[in-house]
């Protein structure tokens, strides 16, 4: 996910607000709920989903009074679809007065889960190596423009006596990464590396948005 956030939409008169943030720990998780909790002490439920660890070892949901399977778990099912890790996400509901029954709650609360992280964005993160590319001025345009086409992650650009373009690069695929462009600057390039690091890459959504103009929402 890209960064905290927040979204709201309305179906049939309910308010569904999703809150998401990042978390490294359950407790951290748990610590986010009960503060939207607080902030929300009026609403009519506030369900939640969490997943912790890398390989989602932690997998929590909570239904918050909604009927059982018909909030927390559908809210799990939509980030565990788009791959998150290490991230808690709370939809806060103020009933407007019409019943959605099972299915509709089913496909209103992951139509809040999905919305909010289309408005907030989603990244990928990988251990990558900063390694930074040091071309001469006449040389930079071609590199830049060979970059901004590829894979990597151009984390930024200094410019000195020469141009430095310094690049993210999955750790396993370094030494291919300067052959390739050892070859491509017909060696007129030169390369130090950096400390490995996280580094976080935009993705759009893999979750399709649903449409519930036209769904049938029983009592």
């Amino acid at each position: 996910m890209a960064e905290h956030g927040q979204e709201e939409i309305v179906i049939r008169g309910s308010r569904f607000i999703c809150t998401i943030e990042r978390v490294q720990t359950e407790e951290e998780a748990k610590d986010f709920i009960q503060r939207i909790k607080k902030e929300h002490w009026k609403a009519t439920h506030n369900c939640s989903a969490y997943l912790i660890g890398d390989t989602d070892e932690i997998q929590r949901a909570h239904d918050d009074g909604e009927p059982s399977g018909t909030a927390g778990v559908p809210m799990l099912e939509v980030l565990k679809k788009n791959e998150l890790h290490y991230v808690a996400a709370v939809v806060t509901r103020y009933f407007g007065g019409t019943k959605l029954g099972a299915g509709g709650l089913i496909r209103a609360y992951s139509k809040s889960v999905s919305t909010a992280l289309r408005s907030i964005g989603i990244v990928e993160r990988s251990l990558q190596l900063p390694i930074a590319c040091r071309v001469s001025y006449s040389a930079s345009g071609k590199l830049e423009n060979q970059l901004l086409q590829s894979a990597y992650a151009l984390l930024d650009t200094s410019y000195t006596d020469t141009v430095t373009f310094s690049v993210g690069v999955p750790t396993p695929q370094a030494e291919e990464f300067q052959s390739e462009y050892i070859n491509f600057m017909n060696g007129n390039i030169s390369f130090s590396i950096g400390e490995e690091q996280y580094v976080e890459r935009l993705l759009s959504n893999k979750d399709e948005e649903d449409d519930f103009e036209d769904e049938e929402f029983d009592d």
